[in-house]
């Protein structure tokens, strides 16, 4: 048998842009997008995709370049997840929130031919391009919602709808001739002076959604609701999964709780992603009611709190938490239930759903080592290590970043994430913290995510995050930010948060301040900013005055 090899017939680049002419046939007259009053069936959107591709393609641009989208979760955002990389190009979302100068940055480091804009973000573009080299020719602008009074009269303009209007809709495909040709680019949040865009195979892309949909066991035509960014990593590869499945994606342009709740009612929600901010925002909110039917809920990032994820599923939610990162595209560990955990106490199911749990199908493995020598750290659910992962969902690398990427992904065969966790006896995998927001005091590691978990649970506080602050004594302690829920008067003390913690907590993990806040700063992905946390932390100074406890 060792004779027969690979043929034509059986070794066809694996790609997940063919699930949209599969959705076309086989769900055709279903509800493909919701948009405010617009809807569109698979058939149309098929229909606009081919247009949009045909159109890109006239305008000359070298097959592999990079194609950017600068938009929020709105119809045509959607619809270029498929129609860029079916025109040969590979597709680089940008973060919405981003300063102009950041997105020159991005913008030149990818070489970016051509770029679609929302017209809420022309004027950011804009200053963006306005700030390019003069050794560098700025893409060319698509702009969507056709409002054109954004821009400067001497710029050359084209439009979204005139790209549908005056498209092919019987245009051919560009299929990838290797399924490691590069499709998606997507840049991580950190130094613009060296940023780190991460470049996807079609393989990579087609193993993490077929993976994301049997990992949460997403039905055929679920009802997805955008509140996860379609700029971050794909919207976790969702993108594509909701036409592998013939689902109706019901579009957002700004999220907030009222919108989401009317969503979920109005369009019978099924399922939808967020960051564990979401959840938080959702449970927090003072006019909601339990909705009808269960909504699945993913989150990832940060541990939610075992007291958010009560709040959140005694209104209706089912949630599921998983891990992943921009590097492997999508949620790759995630806290596989058991059924007999049906009968533990509500707490106890809490603290398990926390957990980030067991690699997905689609990831060969993943474990917990100690940084330094590689080996396995011992599964007591106590010692911390780095997490390592390896599987055809990985990466391919950082662009233009060589040194980046051999950091990240060594010789040894593993990704290195930076994020620190622990294997229980079980085999489950937690995340405590990433390696830099591990404080380190008086010789003790504390878990930032530990504490903040405590801060939860006391039932004034709406949002938590913990730093470190210098000490000249300590080297450093636990420094807490805190928003609190509407209507709490009056106001907590100081003092009062420290006791509460230190009731709970070992007393080096106590918070040494408490910082009372409107709002923690956020990315657009609802992560909390701690870098932001931790130069006020740094500028309040050591606390070498402070009691030692």
């Amino acid at each position: 048998m060792n004779k027969l090899k690979p043929s034509p017939a059986n070794s066809c680049p694996l790609s997940p842009i063919n699930f949209l002419e599969r959705a076309a046939i086989i769900y055709g007259d279903c509800t493909s997008i919701v948009y405010n009053n617009t809807t569109y069936t698979w058939s149309q959107t098929y229909n606009r995709c081919r247009r949009v591709s045909s159109s890109i393609a006239s305008l000359g641009i070298k097959k592999g370049c990079v194609v950017s989208v600068f938009a929020p979760n709105i119809p045509s955002m959607y619809e270029l997840q498929f129609a860029i990389p079916m025109a040969g190009y590979v597709i680089n979302n940008i973060n919405t929130r981003l300063d102009a100068r950041t997105v020159t940055v991005l913008l030149c480091h990818s070489e970016s031919q051509l770029v679609f804009v929302d017209s809420q973000f022309s004027s950011v573009l804009l200053e963006a391009i306005s700030m390019f080299p003069g050794n560098m020719r700025p893409p060319t602008i698509v702009l969507i919602n056709d409002e054109e009074d954004h821009f400067d009269s001497h710029m050359e303009i084209i439009t979204y709808k005139l790209m549908v209007e005056n498209g092919n809709p019987e245009f051919n495909c560009v299929q990838p001739t290797n399924e490691w040709d590069p499709m998606t680019l997507n840049y991580t949040s950190g130094t613009t002076s060296s940023p780190k865009g991460v470049v996807h195979s079609y393989r990579s892309i087609f193993i993490i959604t077929f993976d994301s949909l049997i990992n949460w066991s997403v039905p055929k035509q679920a009802v997805y609701l955008w509140t996860l960014p379609m700029f971050h990593s794909n919207g976790w590869s969702y993108t594509w999964g909701m036409a592998a499945v013939g689902g109706t994606n019901v579009c957002l342009r700004k999220i907030d709780a009222r919108v989401v709740y009317e969503a979920i009612s109005r369009h019978n929600v099924t399922h939808m992603c967020g960051a564990p901010v979401i959840l938080n925002m959702l449970a927090n909110y003072p006019a909601a009611n339990p909705v009808k039917n269960p909504v699945h809920f993913l989150t990832g990032g940060a541990p939610p709190p075992a007291v958010v994820v009560l709040r959140t599923e005694s209104l209706g939610f089912v949630v599921s938490h998983g891990y992943g990162l921009t590097e492997v595209a999508g949620v790759v560990v995630s806290c596989a239930w058991k059924m007999k955990w049906n009968a533990f106490p509500a707490g106890e199911r809490a603290r398990l759903k926390a957990r980030q749990g067991v690699r997905t199908l689609g990831l060969t493995e993943a474990d917990v080592v100690d940084p330094t020598s590689g080996v396995s750290v011992k599964r007591d659910g106590l010692t911390m290590g780095e997490i390592v992962l390896r599987g055809g969902c990985l990466m391919m690398g950082y662009l233009k970043n060589p040194d980046a990427t051999s950091k990240c992904m060594r010789e040894n065969g593993w990704l290195y994430t930076g994020d620190v966790g622990v294997m229980h006896p079980d085999g489950y995998l937690e995340i405590k913290d990433r390696s830099k927001d591990i404080i380190i005091t008086g010789g003790e590691n504390v878990s930032s995510v530990e504490v903040e978990s405590v801060l939860y649970s006391n039932p004034v506080v709406n949002e938590a995050a913990v730093v470190a602050r210098p000490d000249e004594y300590w080297g450093e302690t636990p420094c807490a930010f805190l928003s609190l829920k509407e209507g709490v008067r009056p106001k907590p003390k100081e003092g009062e948060m420290i006791e509460f913690c230190r009731a709970k907590l070992p007393h080096y993990m106590v918070p040494k301040t408490v910082v009372f806040v409107a709002e923690l700063p956020k990315t657009a992905t609802g992560k909390v900013q701690k870098v932001a946390l931790r130069e006020i932390a740094y500028k309040m100074g050591s606390m070498a005055s402070a009691s030692r406890m």
